[in-house]
């Protein structure tokens, strides 16, 4: 039975292509950046290897300590995981190369696919006050990802807007919906966001008309622009929203944490 003295945990959301190079790090850091401008805790989990979201907020590897991996290879508390970063509202669950190991230790595992779920709702997570979760996913449809998927309540999806773009998201969403199956029967998709556009360009028109033609109110209002100040910030460890404020990057991921917000109210 529930606790009704308990408050509502934040909403999960896994940031999920299998394609690399499509924006997801991107879109998880500076969407966080985003709804923790709109006076939301956030807590963004990197669950790549690569640790790139560590990087883009500034946690140096040899600084990362306890990580994902410990999270969920070594049973490890969620309170000396999360770390504070230097965006305010924002804190990160960090990954170290070492997670590139954890498909292959965690097949052994009976609940290797509920590991994160476990993980996400200890009681500890209810003293940040988070609003929202964002699980920044591999660029591969293993363990992790499906750990991920089982773990959240939707699945938000970059997508680049470049040719074959809508070709990979087929498998993407078999998995989603395996996962529904077998796993997790509410997990929803939260919607496809449109990166990297260049308006200027045909093809990135001709991608984002055949997206909403064939995915309709999936697809969101805000598209992502290429934009030189979005590809400059990692280097600098902050969000674009931070390194350039008033930048064309930094208008699309606030309109978009917007439109997340207006959606997520219009379901409640």
């Amino acid at each position: 039975m529930s606790d009704p003295t308990r408050p509502a945990g934040p909403r999960i959301i896994a940031i999920a292509n299998q394609k690399g190079g499509v924006g997801k790090t991107t879109t998880a850091i500076n969407l966080a950046a985003a709804l923790a401008e709109l006076g939301h805790r956030v807590l963004v989990v990197d669950l790549d290897p690569q640790g790139n979201a560590s990087t883009g907020f500034g946690i140096e590897a040899q600084h990362r300590g306890l990580t994902t991996y410990d999270l969920l290879i070594e049973d490890a508390a969620l309170e000396d995981v999360i770390r504070a970063t230097d965006s305010p509202n924002v804190w990160i669950c960090p990954a170290t190369t070492d997670l590139s190991s954890a498909d292959i230790q965690l097949v052994s595992n009976e609940k290797r696919s509920h590991l994160l779920y476990d993980a996400l709702r200890q009681p500890a997570i209810d003293a940040y006050g988070f609003g929202f979760v964002l699980i920044d996913c591999p660029p591969s449809l293993s363990l992790l990802t499906v750990n991920a998927m089982v773990a959240a309540h939707s699945v938000l999806v970059p997508l680049q807007a470049e040719f074959f773009a809508l070709e990979g998201l087929s498998q993407l969403m078999l998995t989603i919906r395996e996962v529904r199956q077998t796993a997790n029967q509410n997990l929803r998709i939260e919607g496809v966001v449109l990166t990297m556009h260049d308006m200027r360009n045909n093809l990135s028109q001709q991608v984002e008309n055949d997206a909403r033609e064939t995915l309709g109110d999936l697809v969101f209002t805000t598209v992502v622009p290429r934009n030189v100040r979005v590809s400059e910030a990692p280097s600098y460890a902050v969000p674009v929203l931070t390194y350039d404020t008033l930048s064309k990057g930094s208008q699309a991921y606030r309109a978009l944490a917007s439109e997340l917000l207006a959606r997520t109210m219009a379901e409640a």
